[in-house]
């Protein structure tokens, strides 16, 4: 599910590891990212592909949250700004994590016992390890996913502005470096004898 969300919506890897389940949008098939890289929020597009796959699992997730309340725990760490205003929406469902750590842990900081988001290295461990089974001889990486969400909607005629958009890139000359990969040929001309 994280791969897929990570090609199919153009994510970085912390951007998905930190959604919240109020960040997914299934009835506009969007997703919410939130303090993104500059500390920008966008919306980007929740794949058809995963949503079957994603409600069962965020079913399963509540279920588990339930019960970590009631077992006296369940909170996740908040934004500042909603801590000051709301601290109980730290316990309320739609302010969990979409891909929780199995277990709760301490917070050095307060000492409450949260569910942070599953950590990073073992969905990179994971990668690393699903490009060896598939035979792949060249560097792959998460952040190779996102690359290619932008370099398959430029191949398929998407406009730059909008993939800009989608990818939260400031500058349209950041986008604009994925547009090398499409060149075939010299400077992408075809040859009379391939018509």
């Amino acid at each position: 599910m994280i791969g897929t969300l990570l090609y199919g919506g153009g994510l970085r890897l912390m951007e998905c590891l930190r959604l919240r389940v109020q960040d997914i949008d299934f009835g506009y098939s969007r997703i919410a990212v939130r303090n993104g890289k500059g500390g920008k929020d966008r919306m980007t597009i929740l794949p058809a592909r995963v949503v079957p796959a994603l409600r069962t699992h965020l079913e399963a997730m509540e279920e588990r949250h339930c019960a970590a309340m009631r077992d006296g725990y369940g909170g996740v760490e908040l934004p500042p700004s909603v801590i000051h205003k709301r601290p109980a929406a730290a316990l309320e469902w739609t302010w969990q994590y979409v891909f929780p750590a199995l277990r709760a842990s301490e917070d050095p900081r307060s000492g409450a016992y949260r569910r942070h988001h599953i950590m990073e290295d073992s969905v990179q461990r994971q990668m690393r390890a699903a490009v060896r089974r598939a035979g792949i001889n060249k560097a792959a990486s998460c952040h190779t996913l996102r690359h290619c969400f932008a370099t398959h909607l430029l191949e398929r005629g998407y406009d730059i502005r909008t993939v800009q958009e989608l990818m939260g890139h400031a500058d349209v000359s950041t986008t604009q470096l994925y547009t090398h990969v499409l060149q075939k040929g010299a400077n992408a001309v075809a040859s009379p004898a391939d018509f």
